[in-house]
């Protein structure tokens, strides 16, 4: 279905099936799958290709090449109807790539709202990308690869499959990530180690004086004591029940699958 008040320029393909909501603008030479859903007040420019079980929410900004939702480039993949869920408000630059999920996974990749991709970004299937995240020039994510909130990915940086990258985190241009990234820290380098925390990009937020006095003394006890993680974890349990801002510091070590960087 189309909505009547869509702008759609004569050249566009939209194949039958697909639904297109109020306000949506879609460019020339931009090629929409049957599959597709796009949301109130989208924008696509020009050549953009959306394709396979997808759905794109409302108010999104999509440049010219962008491809989201095509197969994945998994090996195992055998055309199964996975999927890509975009929420709203995302600005999605030129040649950015998107690829659907695997059935091997939970069979589908997620972008959520707010977010920056700039030009040639990769998010590879099975994603999960949060909210308010930047993923710079040519910021490439393997597959699984979970991105929480804030987090900004450098230029040129590559993330290994299953990392997970922690809220607020800042990660360096030309990285390369191979192990879990906890929140608020500053990760550099290949392979990427950390560089204390996020302190600018926390300042930003609107955290306060205590609870960045309190972040950067759960890094000290991780990263500067000598500690193992076992030994350094009882210290920031306690930081944690005095300071709210360290329980995603503290839960994290639970999510990580790949082990942290050190």
């Amino acid at each position: 279905m189309i909505d009547s008040t869509a702008v759609i320029h004569p050249s566009a393909v939209i194949e039958p099936g697909a639904s297109i909501d109020a306000g949506v603008q879609i460019g020339p030479f931009c090629v929409i799958g049957a599959q597709v859903s796009i949301g109130e007040g989208t924008v696509l420019k020009s050549h953009v290709v959306v394709n396979g079980h997808t759905r794109i929410g409302k108010d999104n900004t999509i440049y010219q090449f962008a491809s989201i939702g095509e197969a994945n480039q998994d090996m195992k993949y055998a055309g199964e109807p996975t999927r890509v869920e975009i929420g709203d408000r995302n600005r999605i630059r030129e040649s950015v790539t998107i690829h659907r999920g695997t059935a091997q996974a939970e069979g589908i990749t997620v972008v959520g709202s707010d977010n920056l991709l700039m030009v040639n970004a990769h998010v590879a299937h099975d994603c999960v990308v949060g909210n308010h995240c930047i993923l710079a020039n040519n910021a490439t994510l393997a597959g699984h690869v979970t991105v929480d909130d804030y987090a900004i990915i450098g230029g040129m940086t590559a993330v290994h499959q299953f990392c997970t990258i922690g809220a607020h985190v800042m990660v360096g241009g030309c990285s390369g990530v191979a192990q879990d990234v906890p929140p608020y820290v500053i990760a550099q380098g290949n392979h990427a180690t950390p560089f204390g925390i996020n302190l600018v990009g926390l300042q930003r937020r609107g955290f306060s004086k205590e609870a960045l006095h309190a972040i950067r003394n759960a890094y000290k006890v991780l990263y500067r004591s000598g500690k193992t993680l076992d030994e350094a974890k009882p210290e920031i349990a306690a930081l944690a029940e005095k300071h709210p801002e360290i329980q995603p510091f503290y839960d994290f070590f639970a999510r990580s699958t790949r082990g942290l960087i050190r």
